[in-house]
């Protein structure tokens, strides 16, 4: 019989947290989703935008808002908007990333991926990064799911749990760029980090209990996961 795993699990976020905001990737995908909301709400640019905002804000992903109001096709919009991202002319292999990465014990944690992309987008970013052999597994949002599932619902948190294979809270590591789903994350109980690189506003309040600018700061917060030559 297999002995049990008892890793804690450390959830990284993808998009905007393994690689820099500053790289707009953000912002390739909002002209693409405006897009999206002109040509199949028949709106002007302006009222997309702010349907687009409002859906974010409420749901978390601007795709819940358009499954839930509008019926469209969840995997069709993915086509149009995740997967039409011109990645690959935007990121590259990030070495200093990998070398984070590979200094964290893995005999003592699991790496594990937590986003609300389809599964498409995470596998490509993670691969273009240089780093997707590097984690034991991905947590996303099925946009084929009904009902549609994403970070900060406490169901998607669930979910990632038992994908993890991990049931205590107090095992259950994450860092992620936003606001709302950290502030979740820490009331379910898990340890939480806010990732706010310098060039973004920070909160008024701190929304968990660890604030970082940058990933590294891992390294100093949980020096127990790390390798001790580091």
């Amino acid at each position: 019989m297999a002995e049990e795993d008892t890793r804690p699990v450390f959830f990284f976020d993808i998009d905007n947290c393994l690689y820099s905001k500053n790289k707009n990737v953000h912002d390739h995908m909002s002209e693409l989703i405006d897009d999206y909301f002109m040509k199949h709400l028949s709106l002007d640019r302006a009222e997309a935008y702010r349907l687009h905002q409002e859906y974010y804000t409420t749901y978390g992903l601007a795709i819940e808002g358009l499954v839930r109001n509008h019926e469209i096709d969840p995997l069709e919009y993915n086509e149009k908007v995740d997967d039409a991202l011109p990645l690959e002319k935007i990121l590259s292999p990030d070495p200093q990333l990998r070398k984070l990465l590979q200094s964290i014990d893995t005999t003592k944690v699991k790496l594990w991926l937590f986003t609300n992309a389809y599964v498409n987008h995470g596998k490509r970013v993670v691969k273009i990064l240089g780093v997707d052999d590097l984690f034991e597994g991905l947590t996303y949002c099925d946009y084929a799911g009904r009902p549609l599932i994403c970070k900060p619902a406490e169901e998607m948190f669930r979910k990632a749990m038992r994908e993890a294979g991990i049931s205590d809270v107090n095992k259950c590591y994450f860092v992620d760029d936003s606001a709302l789903n950290c502030r979740e994350s820490q009331r379910l109980g898990w340890t939480t980090v806010h990732l706010v690189e310098p060039s973004v506003t920070s909160p008024p309040q701190q929304v968990c209990k660890y604030q970082v600018a940058n990933l590294e700061e891992l390294r100093r917060i949980f020096p127990q996961f790390f390798k001790e030559d580091n």
